[in-house]
């Protein structure tokens, strides 16, 4: 099981010591290093500007938002990012939410699925650059035409010749439908609070998308890279009992009561009561009490925490259960040498 490093996106102020983290990543043997989006910093820059001092790691979204730039627009950030880094790029994509979509890019949130398969498609005939690009979908017509349009749009290939045609494309899903539709379409799954608990539902969404005709992939050259929060300590309930307001906030605030795709997650690893009960407190301002209803075990099913050789077993279990690359978080170099030590023993 390979390791990566992520980044996540900015909170008010950029991070003062990503720089030294990535070369960590590089020198300890990572894989990859991620860089996320959400409502502030984007995924692209950050990755362009550390990434310029390595060699050897790839590079990769995780995720940028579709609805933040057009698939046109995604295809030339790709493209750039793997001439500037020699091939080293990944394109990872997501759909995020409602809240998000509508209401800081201003652009609509239905059929995410319909959307994400245009958008991909319309991606890979950029960087085959072997026609002019067109789309007839109802989501990004190419070129434009309608009421709204001049007459005058006519379809293009990209001025630059891309580095690689096969650039991979890794799609960040959660729900049953999208992880097959990613099996079906994508290079890899961007999965968040995987649970190894539940690897057999997974694979049975995966295996549909691997079964569609067309499908770009077998299970044995997919790649499922999950994000897991690794502490390594010996108080290991103290580091529990920290995550807690973090798992309430996404269980509780990122999303709508009618709709928040985090807490489906954790629904479909059977804590139903507990998910209603955190949201209910959060969403009428109870964060603590939010944070405290949440179960120990909700905490050690989707994150690592423990001594050396409960995370060394626990590493053990996430690679069984067919994660092929883990995206952690660190807060230091030290961290992450020892990680990948322990990665390694």
């Amino acid at each position: 099981m390979k390791l990566g490093l992520q980044l996540g996106y900015w909170m008010a102020q950029p991070p003062t010591n990503a720089g030294e983290l990535v070369r960590a990543a590089e020198d300890s043997g990572f894989d990859a290093v991620f860089a996320a989006e959400s409502w502030g910093s984007d995924a692209f820059t950050p990755l362009a500007w550390w990434g310029s001092s390595t060699q050897k790691v790839r590079l990769g979204t995780s995720v940028a938002q579709l609805s933040a730039r057009t698939p046109t627009s995604a295809a030339m950030h790709a493209l750039t990012l793997d001439h500037l880094s020699g091939g080293r790029a990944i394109l990872g994509l997501g759909v995020s939410g409602p809240q998000v979509v509508e209401g800081w890019y201003g652009q609509p949130f239905a059929k995410p699925l319909a959307r994400t398969r245009e958008y991909v498609s319309i991606i890979r005939q950029v960087l085959a650059r072997e026609s002019h690009v067109r789309n007839d979908g109802p989501h990004y017509p190419l070129p434009l035409t309608g009421e709204n349009a001049s007459g005058l749009g006519k379809p293009l290939k990209p001025i630059t010749h891309p580095l690689r045609a096969d650039l991979p494309i890794w799609l960040g899903a959660e729900g049953p439908k999208n992880v097959a539709l990613t099996a079906e379409i994508a290079d890899g799954w961007l999965a968040i609070y995987y649970s190894p608990r539940l690897a057999p539902m997974y694979n049975e969404w995966l295996d549909e998308g691997f079964a569609r005709e067309g499908a770009r992939h077998t299970r044995e050259t997919f790649e499922i890279a999950a994000t897991c929060q690794i502490v390594i300590t010996d108080d290991r309930q103290g580091e529990i009992d920290r995550m807690k307001p973090i798992l309430a906030l996404y269980v509780g605030g990122m999303g709508a009561a009618e709709m928040n795709f985090h807490a489906d997650v954790y629904r479909r690893m059977g804590y139903h009561k507990e998910v209603a009960e955190i949201g209910e407190l959060f969403r009428t301002g109870r964060k603590d009490e939010a944070a405290k209803a949440v179960p120990d075990e909700m905490v050690s099913e989707t994150m690592i925490i423990g001594n050396d050789a409960e995370v060394r077993q626990d590493l053990k279990r996430w690679e069984d259960a067919g994660v092929t690359m883990l995206l952690l978080t660190a807060q230091n170099g030290e961290q992450i040498k020892k990680l990948a030590a322990l990665a390694d023993s």
